[in-house]
């Protein structure tokens, strides 16, 4: 009866982790997708920019002061995107090596728990053998 209950448990934990485990992938592919769309998005601002230094150079010497501007604004944008995305990549991988250590431990936990359960009967049988003779 506890072998089962031990069992359950294990393959509750198991289940538990693959579940972590796999909305860790999911939200890393999520934010590998949003990584990508940033940088699409930055090279359309990139392509928006060229057009627009090419319209400032036949538009005159002002208009060329607003477009750099504005492209000033855009690079900051984009680095401030690209220092978030940096920033959470780095969250994902102190999670991962968190999960990592977490997963180590509760191997270990259970070696030691298997070692203590054959000590306890080995312990257990030498009492009966004893009390027998």
């Amino acid at each position: 009866m506890k072998k089962g209950k031990a069992a359950d448990i294990e393959e509750d934990v198991e289940s538990s982790l693959l579940r972590i485990v796999q909305e860790h992938q999911q939200a890393s592919l999520r934010a590998r997708d949003r990584t990508e769309e940033a940088r699409r998005e930055a090279l359309r601002a990139a392509s928006r920019v060229s057009e627009l230094l090419v319209g400032a150079v036949n538009g005159g010497i002002e208009e060329a002061f607003v477009n750099e501007k504005r492209i000033e604004q855009e690079i900051r944008a984009l680095m401030s995107t690209a220092l978030r995305y940096s920033r959470q990549a780095d969250q994902w991988h102190s999670m991962s090596q968190a999960l990592n250590s977490a997963l180590k431990e509760i191997g270990d936990f259970e070696n030691w728990m298997k070692t203590m359960d054959y000590d306890c009967r080995s312990i257990g049988a030498a009492i009966f053998n004893i009390h027998r003779t």
